[in-house]
This record gives structure tokens, C-alpha cells and sequence, in this order.
């Protein structure tokens, strides 16, 4: 008994041995495989000095972010397809408190900034190189409802008036600078709100949460030919002088070449027929030249808004 357990211990030894060599041979074959396997060259199908160059591109709140990307985004993907080794991405905001931060921070490569927007750009690091066309609608419209009553200036006092933001300069600043020359105190004597947008501003009129709201051309006429019911409620009962319109800016390390490709194709976009439907979208004729200089009398403006009005910061 004693003998046959020693062989039967003998037998499983060698064939415990048996298993522990074929893992070991096992294990050292797959090894072997996956440092081949890793050696292997990698390659990849676009060289890294071809690599496109992003830029980013910031609007400001002419609307909500998702109307914004509808009206713009086709702009960047021309600007992209137009222009050699460079990607332009559009940035939205989501109101105007969002966009200056950004934009004073130099998060924008270019940018398309309101006139009060610009010249504090400017003395941030950018330099104007075109603008919008169009200056006669840079103006501010105010809105009312026709049923409201209201037919003169000082019919507003002890109501509430909406607004996209304080630092919105044709739908904000313009229209109260309106106000306050045409009889009232804009300060003391309106419930003055702030919502955020263009179209906020137009649908707190049309919902009766204000008894006025201000703007200007572009998002009432966009707005109101897609929701015809607007124009049915509401009127424009006043409008202001205007200023120069929106400018392009671009931050002063952005390479010469960059900047010359984008105006060309900028200042000859309503001579083709995809800028043209673009342009439309805008509500715009075309975009044209223009400098730090053409903004001068914004500055003018500005210093007397904050004279009359409100101090702005």
C-alpha cells in the first residue's frame, strides 16, 4: 500500500512538472508576439506640420446662441474651407456679461463686438479691420403693443422697459439715451429689466411683462418675419440716431496672412452667391473696410450717455 502510494504521488509530480513547462513555454511564446507587436511602426495619414491652425471666433449676443450658430455657422465653415491650413470656430455667449469677459481675456482670435464692445477692445489688444455695412440700422428701435396706450415719451413713466443688457449699445444704451433726451428720467422713473437677449426683450412686449422693450433692426425684423403674430401686436413707436455699425476685430499676434485671407474673402462676400444667402441671414448687405478711427464717435457717444444717463463701467 505504502509503495503504490509513492508511485501515485510519483505520477501526478511529473504530470503537475508536465503542465508547469507547457504554461512556461506558453507564456514566453506570447510574450515574445507582443513585443513584436509593439515594435511595430505607427504612421498616420496627415503629417503634423499640416495640421490646421484653429481660430476661434466670438460673436457677440445679436441672438441666442442657437440662432447665433444658425446665422454664423455657415460664415466659419466658408472662412474654413476658403482658407488654406486654418479652422475658424464659432464661440457663442450666453449673454453679454459672458462675451466681454472672454473677450477681454483675448479668448477670441476674431471677433465681431457691438461699437461700445470695440473700443474697449481696442485698448485691450485688438485692432479694428472691417465692420458691418449697413450703419443706418444701427440704431435703437423701442417696442411697444398696439393696444397699450402709449403714444408719447413720458407715457412710459412707472412702467417697466426690457432690455437684452446694460452694455448692449444700439438696443440698450441707445434707446435710454433716447429716453432720457425726450422727457424722462430713465434711472428713476422706469422699472428697467435686463433679459438677456435680443428676443427676450421683444417677447417680454408681446407676452405683456413689459410695456415696452427696445432692440434694434435686425433681431425684430428676423424674429417677427418667423413669428408673423408679432407684428400683428406689436410697432415700433420710436427710433434712434445711429452709429457705425458692428465691428471685425483681431487680436495684434494673429499672423498678417490670416487677417488678409479673412478680409478678402470678407469684403467680397456679397459678390458670390453663397455669401449673398449667408448675408441674408444677417440681414446685412456686406461687410466692409474700416479701422481703430471709424469708432471715434462712439467714444463721443459713450462719454455722453455716461454724462447724462448712467455712469458705465
Amino acid at each position: 500500500m505504502k509503495a503504490f502510494k509513492c508511485i501515485l504521488g510519483y505520477r501526478l509530480f511529473k504530470i503537475l512538472l508536465i503542465i508547469a513547462l507547457i504554461f512556461l513555454l506558453s507564456s514566453c511564446t506570447d510574450n515574445n508576439s507582443l513585443s513584436q507587436q509593439s515594435y511595430k511602426p505607427e504612421f498616420t495619414d496627415i503629417p503634423h506640420n499640416k495640421a490646421n491652425t484653429e481660430y476661434i471666433f466670438g460673436v457677440h449676443p445679436l441672438h441666442n446662441p442657437q440662432r447665433l450658430q444658425e446665422v454664423f455657422g455657415p460664415l466659419m465653415t466658408y472662412l474654413s474651407v476658403n482658407i488654406p491650413n486654418a479652422q475658424f470656430k464659432l464661440e457663442a455667449s450666453r449673454n453679454y456679461a459672458s462675451y466681454d469677459q472672454k473677450l477681454y481675456a483675448q479668448k477670441f482670435h476674431f471677433s465681431l463686438p457691438n461699437p461700445f464692445q470695440t473700443i474697449n477692445a481696442v485698448d485691450k489688444g485688438y485692432q479694428v479691420f472691417g465692420k458691418m455695412a449697413d450703419d443706418e440700422n444701427f440704431r435703437g428701435i423701442i417696442i411697444v403693443r398696439k393696444d397699450s396706450g402709449i403714444e408719447k415719451e413720458t407715457d412710459l413713466i412707472g412702467k417697466s422697459v426690457s432690455y437684452p443688457a446694460p452694455t448692449a449699445l444700439a438696443a440698450t444704451m441707445m434707446p435710454q439715451y433716447y429716453l432720457q433726451t425726450h422727457g424722462v428720467d430713465v434711472m428713476n422713473d422706469l422699472d428697467n429689466q435686463y433679459v438677456g437677449s435680443q428676443e427676450s426683450s421683444i417677447m417680454n412686449v408681446y407676452l405683456k411683462n413689459t410695456a415696452a422693450g427696445a432692440t434694434w433692426p435686425p433681431p425684430w425684423e428676423a424674429l417677427s418675419d418667423e413669428r408673423p403674430e408679432l407684428k400683428k401686436e406689436l410697432k415700433v413707436i420710436w427710433t434712434t440716431s445711429h452709429l457705425p455699425n458692428n465691428s471685425l476685430i483681431v487680436l495684434s499676434d494673429v499672423p498678417q496672412s490670416i487677417v488678409n485671407n479673412v478680409s478678402e474673402l470678407l469684403f467680397d462676400f456679397h459678390n458670390t452667391d453663397e455669401g449673398k444667402q449667408i448675408l441674408s441671414a444677417m440681414h446685412l448687405s456686406r461687410f466692409e473696410t474700416a479701422n481703430n478711427n471709424t469708432y471715434d464717435s462712439v467714444r463721443d457717444f459713450v462719454r455722453q450717455f455716461s454724462e447724462k444717463v448712467r455712469p458705465i463701467n
